[in-house]
């Protein structure tokens, strides 16, 4: 193995030990509460994982999708503008919807 190999195993191994040092409830035991209760027991790890990691499921962003449209809905006035939003709105749960039911299947597999 050439030098160039041996420092660029050095230089990676470095990086991932100081990685290790700060990762967030290393060592800790998993607290249980409810969402993890709720989370298919299939998915808890991988959506721990990417939890500690700071990177939301997908399907959060949906619901907050859901919730902002809920709201411009609640405000609207103009009629036709709101039958867009309730279609949109429609379609935006009918995708939630299925993600949700993949989410459920793929956690009992």
């Amino acid at each position: 193995m050439s030098t160039l190999e041996q420092e660029i195993e050095r230089r990676i191994a470095r990086e991932v030990a100081a990685w290790q040092k700060q990762v967030k409830g290393k060592g800790e035991p998993t607290k249980i509460d409810e969402g993890w209760l709720q989370t298919p027991e299939g998915l808890r790890m991988p959506f721990r994982v990417l939890k500690n990691a700071g990177i939301p499921p997908q399907e959060i962003e949906l619901f907050n999708q859901r919730a902002r449209l809920k709201e411009e809905i609640s405000n609207t006035q103009d009629t036709a503008l709101r039958t867009q939003l309730l279609k949109k709105l429609s379609a935006l749960e009918q995708v939630l919807a299925f993600r949700l039911e993949k989410l459920r299947q793929m956690g009992r597999g």
